[in-house]
């Protein structure tokens, strides 16, 4: 009996052992896409961001660092609509211009969560939620008017991350982009003003409101503590 009782316990802690290693499992990386709706803000448009909303499609890769840090790459590709006769002031000419545009951008950006983003290894104290802040730099590509052109972008936001299971994330985040040159609504509208721009100073933002869906992917380390 004492030895069927032995067999007994050292076959439930077999049983449990994996249970155990599954806990201190994490992944270094995630790959993931999302749908969402685009604003503009600029010369053809000077104070409702979402008067003309248009479309976005992202997809994402992530370098997950810790808990708090991850490092995404990023490739949007969206829409962008402005029709300056909506707006209550006129150009010096009384003229009106409306455009219509595609844009593709390629960039990198650090994500700061506010809380421990993960599950289990409750020691570490993970969350399945977080808010979280991000910045980064963009390159972005897009035609107006039959030109095309390139600029710089520096998008800045905040988001929200929510963990449906240990792999998969739900997401939802907001940027700003401010693209570093006056043509982002085509040449017409590059300088209406008569205000000469520059790579600092000019009037065009667009932004992005995208909801993603991502998998974790490759062990961290699957039996042990270590931590690369």
């Amino acid at each position: 009996m004492k030895r069927r009782s032995l067999i007994s316990l050292l076959l439930l802690i077999a049983a449990l052992l994996p249970i155990g290693a599954r806990a201190q499992e994490d992944y270094r990386f995630d790959i993931g896409g999302g749908l969402g709706m685009t604003g503009y803000l600029g010369d053809a448009n000077t104070s409702n961001l979402y008067q003309n909303p248009s479309w976005d499609m992202e997809l994402l890769f992530r370098y997950i660092a810790n808990p708090r840090w991850a490092f995404k790459t990023n490739f949007y590709v969206g829409g962008l609509r402005g029709d300056s006769s909506q707006m209550t002031n006129v150009f010096p000419s009384d003229e009106t211009y409306k455009f219509t545009t595609t844009f593709y951008e390629l960039g990198e950006m650090a994500e700061f969560n506010f809380f421990n983003y993960g599950m289990g290894e409750y020691y570490r104290k993970l969350k399945r939620f977080s808010p979280y802040i991000t910045a980064g730099l963009s390159l972005t590509l897009w035609t107006t008017s039959g030109h095309t052109y390139a600029g710089f972008t520096l998008p800045f936001g905040v988001g929200a991350k929510f963990k449906v299971n240990r792999r998969l994330n739900l997401g939802l985040e907001f940027l700003m982009k401010k693209v570093f040159t006056d043509k982002l609504d085509g040449e017409m509208l590059s300088d209406p003003m008569g205000i000469k721009s520059s790579f600092a100073k000019n009037t065009d933002w667009y932004s992005t409101l995208t909801f993603t869906i991502s998998y974790e992917f490759s062990k961290r380390c699957a039996v042990c503590n270590y931590k690369e």
